[in-house]
């Protein structure tokens, strides 16, 4: 399990906030522990006609997670790739009404070392990601499992 540097979190905050539609979410990264990357947005940004948070922000907080989390493998690997989620699927369990604590994690059947090897040999890689918005006690309010694919850039 990689030690990342807090400038990457911090990069990883600042390509975020790049894109319009991640920006309106308000995500901000929490941190990066025993391989779980953690996001949070305000529940105010996200809020429903029903006051809960909504649910496309919940299921765009999980797939920015999962993203972040497998940007964040390949450029500590070194390498320059495009990452892309391919499919999700997405439960929704119970209403949210407090801020979105969202993490994402590998698959426990995949690998780092796996994923990225694959990625340097063939030019691109897939693997499975799950990702959850937590209530807060810690019980999921969403899950998901996406699978996500990694292409190097040829330049």
């Amino acid at each position: 399990m990689p030690v990342l540097a807090p400038t990457a979190l911090h990069a990883l905050q600042s390509h975020l906030l790049a894109m319009p539609p991640a920006r309106a979410l308000q995500p901000s990264v929490e941190g990066f522990v025993a391989g779980r990357l953690r996001l949070r947005a305000p529940l105010a940004a996200n809020v429903n006609d029903k006051g809960s948070a909504f649910g496309g922000s919940l299921a765009s907080m999980m797939t920015l997670a999962a993203w972040g989390l497998t940007t964040l493998q390949v450029e500590h690997a070194g390498l320059d790739a495009e990452v892309y989620v391919a499919d999700s699927q997405l439960r929704y369990l119970t209403p949210l009404r407090e801020d979105l604590l969202v993490e994402a994690w590998l698959d426990d059947d995949r690998d780092w070392a796996g994923f990225l090897s694959t990625l340097r040999s063939r030019g691109r890689a897939r693997t499975t990601v799950h990702a959850q918005v937590l209530l807060g006690d810690g019980a999921p309010a969403a899950t998901a499992t996406s699978r996500y694919a990694a292409i190097l850039r040829r330049g």
